[in-house]
């Protein structure tokens, strides 16, 4: 099978994409979004993993393809599945996406083709969810399952597709043969499990790991502060133990399509077997609180009242360095401090526009700047040199003129 169709061509789809076409298959990418297909054809994308160069040069040799029609090879082929997996309003899990993905492939399957989940599910989605629907709607009975979880940190310059250790199974052993194969051509580790299930609690796992950790630091923060000190301080000296401890850092909160919504996705699947996952429940809720409870705290340095305060917030994005919004808690900081009262602006040079409103430049005559997300790009000297009162609220250790407020 030398044709490979990846669905959704996103943080996760488009980067797996590129590089499977650099490893010598014939590549379409395919997304629902015509706009997006469009862009994509002529090298424009907002993905920090991929240039245009990149794109224009793997179509020039016909590598790739980007269609939002999804094509019919007519030959066993290679399907994989990254389209989104959030979550609904009430925090469960939402798979429209992948449920139009899997009747997608129905439509235009050929037999012996191999059908790869990459996006992030609750654990029995491949046995329960994805074959039954392509088989049933397809009405064919010879096609191949297999999972391997992306594992993609977007704009991570030291871990990408290629190192990082790709989990891997499959719903039989030629599945499975052919799925190590595969991503044997361009990934430098490839891990076996025995069961489909064992990996995809696996990816849950990893990412409700650094949701439980960053909630157990959050909540030391609340500590902390009843004390006069950060949890920054506590947990630089805890962090001189050579052994038997990890740092993790506050924040406002976790945003991302990972840390937010796969702890969600491990609690659905506790709950499909009758468990009730209370650490994993606590955390969700601790982390989602964070915006709420840091604006009580900036209201009460204010005495209690925020209105007519002008505040600016200094990057929206949910992590460094990207431009994605996804989950991302400063929107709801932002939202919770308007609730109040306060006049908001915020600057981020990654993102264009958030419900209408443009990036303002860095404004030192506010009555209070918080930096939330910073940006390699970003130069708070002016609200240095103005005395322009500020408060950080990242979750990094580097000190960009004030102590750390968490």
């Amino acid at each position: 099978m030398n044709e490979v169709i990846v669905l959704g061509q996103g943080y996760v789809g488009l980067p797996v994409a590129m590089q499977v076409a650099k490893a010598g298959f014939k590549v379409f990418g395919f997304d629902i979004d015509p706009d997006k297909i469009t862009k994509l054809n002529n090298g424009v994308t907002d993905s920090p993993d991929v240039d245009k160069d990149e794109i224009l040069d793997l179509k020039s040799q016909g590598k790739i393809e980007f269609t939002a029609q999804i094509p019919r090879t007519g030959k066993p082929t290679i399907y994989i599945i990254t389209v989104p997996t959030p979550l609904k309003n009430d925090r469960t899990p939402d798979l429209t996406m992948l449920e139009n993905a899997c009747k997608l492939i129905a439509s235009v399957v050929d037999d012996e083709s191999l059908i790869i989940n990459e996006s992030t599910s609750y654990i029995g989605t491949l046995r329960n969810l994805i074959k039954p629907i392509i088989d049933g709607d397809s009405g064919k009975s010879n096609l191949k399952f297999a999972v391997a979880p992306e594992r993609i940190d977007p704009g991570n310059s030291k871990w990408g597709i290629t190192n990082t250790p790709r989990n891997i199974s499959g719903l039989s052993q030629s599945a499975k043969d052919e799925a190590i194969k595969f991503y044997s051509k361009f990934c430098l580790v490839v891990r076996e499990a025995p069961q489909p299930e064992v990996v995809e609690a696996a990816k849950l796992f990893e990412n409700t790991f650094r949701q439980v950790n960053i909630a157990l630091v959050n909540e030391f923060s609340q500590i902390a502060n009843e004390f006069n000190f950060t949890a920054h301080e506590a947990i630089e000296l805890a962090g001189s133990k050579p052994f038997g401890f990890m740092p993790f850092y506050p924040g406002i909160g976790v945003g991302g399509h990972c840390i937010p919504v796969d702890p969600s996705y491990l609690v659905y699947s506790a709950n499909i077997s009758g468990i009730e996952p209370k650490i994993i429940t606590t955390a969700n809720e601790v982390n989602n609180l964070m915006p709420v409870k840091v604006t009580n705290r900036i209201k009460d340095m204010f005495g209690s009242n925020l209105q007519g305060k002008r505040i600016q917030l200094a990057g929206m994005s949910y992590k460094a360095n990207i431009s994605d919004l996804r989950e991302s808690p400063s929107l709801i900081l932002m939202t919770e401090l308007k609730k109040l009262g306060a006049i908001v602006t915020w600057f981020d040079p990654l993102i264009e526009s958030i419900e209408g409103h443009k990036s303002v430049q860095i404004d030192p005559t506010v009555d209070l700047g918080l930096i939330v997300t910073p940006h390699d790009s970003m130069d708070f000297s002016i609200w240095l040199k103005h005395g322009t009162q500020v408060i950080d609220l990242s979750s990094t250790t580097k000190n960009y003129g004030w102590p750390k407020f968490l």
